[in-house]
């Protein structure tokens, strides 16, 4: 629900460039107040909450879905309907004139005979007894003959239009208002004993001080409370004194100040687009809408399309958006990584806005994760650094950084800023006789051992020192000073905090500093693998969204990206070619993720790669051969030549073949030019294993 009390109503835009206000006070006249709301009008929480919804695979936006059938019906032409019917017309007119005519004798007329008095003819009973009988032998005909020219088929095909289809299933019942299962009520609550705090409940629905982010979070915190019955005074106590507000978010933020996108809080759900009702997609999904939720987000998703495809508007942002809605909702928590002035919202829709390279920035970045292992903060940091340099082993570069975190940690209670590491890793003599007078007088022995170690690898060969430090240097500019501070005198972010409701943005100095931003993106990518995997409570969805993934995907990361749907997490990440993954990873990429992404406009290479991941399927194919007919009798031939000078071809006969082959779902070439603007072909997985085939999609036009 938007501010002003609709549901998925597009964003508020500025006043057209031109338009002059009116002045301050009533118009002159006011139109009438209309009598009831327009037709299109956005439902009431109540309504909402009634609507039915139910989904036969994923992907389905189930708010006030149909269902329908498997497979298409067989369909016969309009036209041979029509002959056919207009055959059965006339076949059963002729009949009717061979039995009034006595062409056929007078059997027909025995029935009306045996049960017509005598005492009857030729009075007036007898003339209405025989035309009753006379129009029940018309019915008779018209019902058969009706029944063998598809009367019924044609008079619907021509009432109803073709979008009118069978249905698979029934549609679920609305509930009764008042009953026992309307949701308005909140049933579950009343069930456990809880009745005045469902009655409370229903009267904020009611009297509309009620949005859907409520709903889902009061739900949501009944949930907590139904694991832990503990829990169910101060639920109460909360929903009595705060009402709509009872159980609300840290930020005190009920709703996002704007939305760009429908969604569906109750089903987790918001609406990308809908299916194409054409035959490249199955038949039971034609027409359909379509919507991301956790289910298949928990397998994570790749978007490939060049620049102006509509990534960040038809994609990204809806789904950031329904994720902050649900961290609105205590469902999720979801950091969004995009470069400075992407159209991911407003900075009011977030807890956390890190604007790395800005002044301004309120807060700032932990670079290694809130962890206080030197080991795992060398490998995330390895990673980062130099996980995209071809040749050198992450593995000597996360000892070769472990040597000198380690030692720092254990002599100062905290780990190198930036400006240091980078004099450790360039050797400055200063730098390392500090850092051993310090351990020496703190008695760390194993860690001396540590620094002596790293120093005798130095003049190495394939030392991975001289790599790091040239990569650490691109995060010592004057551009970021002050930032990733490890002195405690900054409010770092870091993603350890996947645990709690957050919405974070992440703004990356894309165009001064590619190379650095490409470094913390490769950084946050892992560290988000590590902490997902690494939370001791995983109830909360915990989702990363990458605006542009481009040069940010390493071996190891991709490799990440396969435990997250047991985590409970999942990634969003776009890109404008597979160009921009090195070419050994695109492959394993393609296959660790469970949702693919091709929007209008990619290369044929980069359709090619989708080709396989997507397979091949098989399909029924008619193939026909026109042959000439020679005829061998005069009078055959001489028609035959009457019909070609008429029609200018040669008498043939078709020979039909059909036969069942296997073809790809979408070959290269479709997906780089089929694919019409607007348009994008998505196939979708289950964290459960159910699988939607790819499917061509009209993306949802959003602010």
């Amino acid at each position: 629900m938007d501010t002003d009390g609709t549901y998925g109503t597009d964003e508020k835009r500025p006043p057209r460039a031109g338009h002059v206000p009116r002045p301050a006070g009533p118009p002159p006249s006011l139109p009438p107040k209309p009598a009831h709301a327009p037709a299109d009008s956005a439902p009431s929480l109540a309504d909402w909450l009634r609507t039915p919804r139910s989904s036969d695979g994923p992907g389905v936006w189930t708010y006030g879905h149909v269902p329908r059938a498997a497979e298409e019906p067989e369909r016969t032409p309009t036209r041979q309907l029509i002959s056919g019917a207009l055959i059965a017309l006339l076949a059963g007119l002729l009949l009717w004139s061979l039995l009034w005519n006595g062409y056929l004798g007078g059997f027909w007329l025995w029935p009306l005979y045996m049960f017509t008095p005598d005492s009857w003819a030729g009075k007036l009973p007898s003339v209405v007894a025989s035309y009753i009988w006379y129009g029940l032998v018309i019915a008779i005909l018209a019902v058969g003959f009706g029944r063998l020219g598809r009367w019924p088929e044609l008079a619907r095909r021509m009432l109803r239009s073709r979008a009118v289809q069978a249905v698979q299933a029934a549609v679920p019942a609305r509930p009764e208002e008042g009953g026992p299962d309307d949701p308005v009520g909140w049933p579950q609550v009343r069930g456990a004993g809880l009745g005045e705090t469902a009655d409370r409940l229903g009267a904020e629905v009611g009297a509309g001080r009620m949005n859907d982010v409520d709903y889902a979070r009061i739900r949501r915190a009944w949930e907590s409370v139904r694991a832990e019955p503990a829990r169910a005074t101060a639920f109460a106590d909360a929903v009595r004194d705060k009402g709509a507000g009872a159980c609300v978010h840290p930020s005190g933020a009920r709703d996002l100040p704007v939305r760009a996108a429908r969604h569906d809080l109750l089903a987790r759900q918001v609406l990308l687009g809908t299916v194409d009702d054409s035959e490249r997609n199955p038949y039971g999904r034609r027409g359909t809408r379509l919507a991301l939720d956790p289910a298949v987000l928990g397998t994570s998703l790749l978007a490939v399309g060049p620049s102006g495809a509509g990534k960040t508007r038809q994609l990204v942002r809806p789904v950031v958006e329904s994720l902050a809605l649900q961290a609105l909702a205590g469902q999720a928590a979801v950091i969004a990584v995009a470069s400075a002035g992407a159209q991911l919202g407003p900075d009011t829709a977030y807890d956390v806005v890190v604007r790395v390279g800005d002044p301004d920035s309120v807060y700032d970045l932990d670079l290694y994760g809130g962890t206080t292992d030197a080991d795992e903060a060398a490998t995330l940091l390895a990673e980062a650094f130099v996980g995209d340099v071809p040749g050198l082993e992450v593995r000597r570069a996360a000892t070769a950084l472990a040597q000198l975190l380690g030692p720092f940690r254990a002599a100062y209670g905290r780990f190198p800023a930036v400006p240091e590491l980078r004099e450790l890793l360039d050797r400055v003599p200063e730098a390392l006789g500090g850092l051993r007078t310090d351990l020496e007088a703190a008695g760390q022995q194993m860690m001396l051992r540590e620094l002596d170690a790293r120093e005798r690898q130095y003049a190495a060969q394939g030392d991975p020192g001289p790599a790091l430090a040239d990569r650490v240097a691109l995060l010592d500019r004057p551009a970021f000073a002050g930032f990733f501070d490890t002195t405690g005198q900054g409010r770092p972010f870091s993603l350890r905090a996947l645990e709690h409701p957050l919405r974070v943005r992440i703004d990356l100095p894309e165009r001064g500093h590619a190379d650095a931003s490409r470094i913390l993106a490769r950084l946050l990518l892992a560290q988000f693998n590590a902490s997902a995997a690494a939370r001791a409570d995983r109830s909360l969805f915990a989702f990363l969204a990458f605006d542009d993934a481009s040069h940010t995907l390493t071996p190891q990361t991709v490799r990440g990206l396969q435990r997250l749907r047991s985590a409970n997490a999942g990634v969003l990440l776009t890109l404008r070619t597979l160009d921009d993954v090195p070419e050994a990873l695109r492959t394993p990429l393609l296959g660790a993720v469970g949702c693919r992404m091709a929007f209008s406009g990619v290369t044929t290479w980069d359709g090619k790669r989708f080709a396989e991941a997507w397979g091949t399927e098989w399909v029924e194919t008619r193939d026909v051969t026109h042959r000439t007919v020679f005829a061998d009798q005069p009078l055959t031939r001489a028609i035959h030549a009457f019909r070609k000078l008429v029609t200018g071809k040669a008498v043939t006969t078709d020979a039909v073949t059909v036969r069942q082959v296997e073809r790809e779902r979408w070959s290269a070439s479709e997906l780089a030019h089929a694919v019409p603007p607007g348009y994008a072909v998505l196939s979708l997985t289950s964290v459960r294993g159910e699988r939607a085939a790819p499917l061509l999609v009209r993306l949802a036009a959003t602010g």
